[in-house]
């Protein structure tokens, strides 16, 4: 049983694989069956943070670019923002991942995205710091939890003061 908003996810081993690689690890659990068999892993299974790359699956992720629209990182400007920015913008300031089991070929993940904490702290040079937690549940075909991932994001009052 899964939640009908839910974001369904297949994970398939060249996804696995292409991930692995983009890391820069070519640890045989990561892409040869065979040899697979022989690690702890007992098969192929996901690295940590291949979680994370799963939002590419998300039609509304806000980094991922979307056709005709303009995107924060694309364009002539660094940040796809024209003019002076009113804030630094966001920043990825942490990511925690809580695993059940590992994530492997073949299975077919379902992602729900709710909000967690937010908490605001002050900062000489960037003014007011505001932090939010985003909660990412991924669960199975048959409702089980695999993997609770949270991500913290910061956003600042203002720009970062250079002097």
């Amino acid at each position: 049983m899964t939640d009908e908003k839910a974001i369904k996810i297949p994970v398939e081993a060249t996804h696995i694989m292409m991930f692995a690689r983009s890391i820069g690890d070519y640890s045989p659990e990561f892409h040869d069956a065979e040899q697979a068999q022989q690690t702890d892993a007992g098969g192929i299974v996901a690295p940590p943070t291949f979680l994370q790359s799963l939002a590419q699956f998300n039609p509304d992720y806000f980094l991922r670019p979307k056709p005709g629209e303009a995107w924060f990182g694309s364009g002539k400007e660094p940040s796809g923002v024209v003019g002076k920015a009113t804030s630094s913008g966001g920043l990825h300031a942490e990511q925690h991942f809580e695993f059940e089991r590992p994530v492997r070929p073949g299975d077919v993940l379902y992602a729900t995205v709710k909000d967690g904490d937010s908490w605001v702290k002050e900062s000489k040079r960037a003014g007011k710091l505001t932090f939010s937690e985003r909660i990412t549940e991924y669960r199975d075909e048959n409702g089980e939890l695999v993997c609770t991932a949270r991500g913290v994001g910061v956003t600042t009052e203002r720009p970062v003061d250079q002097g």
